[in-house]
């Protein structure tokens, strides 16, 4: 029986995304970066709130609406102080929600660079022959999971096709298509690594 070492991922991206918006000082498209500072207007008892983003070029803004018309008893008094103070944690929640920016503006830019917190659950076995690897993600990113095991683990993407073909490297639940889309909340990855030489460099770079 293999002696299994679990470890949890816990997945960051860096760099949020840029939507591409025709800049009419530049004359073109052009990409938008979060300024990471709200814009509250206050008209009676509605409130309208918009994230600021600019042009990387020439500083031109765009406002990609939070509220729009909403009534102050309606909002939540954490939130509404959150927007008013610029809170770093809320302006990059709506910064990284490419989704939303999607349905607003059509094209974004997205970013593979992540940031990735390891965390043994449990002791390490004595003569550990196998890995469980737990992805957890802060918010989506565009990063591939081939890419990211590869980077991670130290070795190439051919060899994870080598494991997959062969069984040794199982993932839960999309199997082996998962390795070549974005990772995913919640992926599961089971790693058989006692054929390989060079199995206690792999899993120490698991666990970081």
């Amino acid at each position: 029986m293999s002696a299994l070492l679990r470890i949890r991922w816990a997945i960051a991206p860096k760099t949020a995304p840029r939507p591409l918006i025709n800049c009419n000082r530049c004359g073109g498209s052009k990409p938008y970066q979060c300024s990471k500072k709200f814009r509250v207007n206050a008209n009676g008892k509605r409130i309208d709130a918009w994230l600021i983003y600019r042009c990387i070029d020439c500083g031109n803004s765009w406002n990609f609406g939070i509220l729009e018309r909403c009534n102050r008893r309606d909002i939540e008094p954490a939130l509404l102080q959150a927007l008013e103070s610029n809170e770093p944690a809320l302006a990059r929640r709506h910064a990284f929600d490419v989704v939303a920016l999607r349905s607003r503006i059509g094209r974004a830019e997205e970013f593979p660079d992540v940031t990735i917190r390891k965390q043994m659950l449990g002791d390490r076995p004595e003569k550990t022959t196998a890995l469980e690897l737990q992805l957890e993600l802060e918010m989506p990113t565009s990063l591939r999971l081939e890419r990211l095991l590869a980077g991670e683990l130290g070795i190439s993407r051919s060899r994870l096709q080598v494991w997959e073909d062969k069984r040794l490297l199982v993932v839960a639940p999309d199997g082996a298509t998962a390795l070549r889309r974005p990772a995913r909340e919640g992926t599961m990855i089971r790693i058989d690594l006692a054929g390989e030489t060079d199995r206690d460099a792999i899993i120490s770079a698991a666990g970081g």
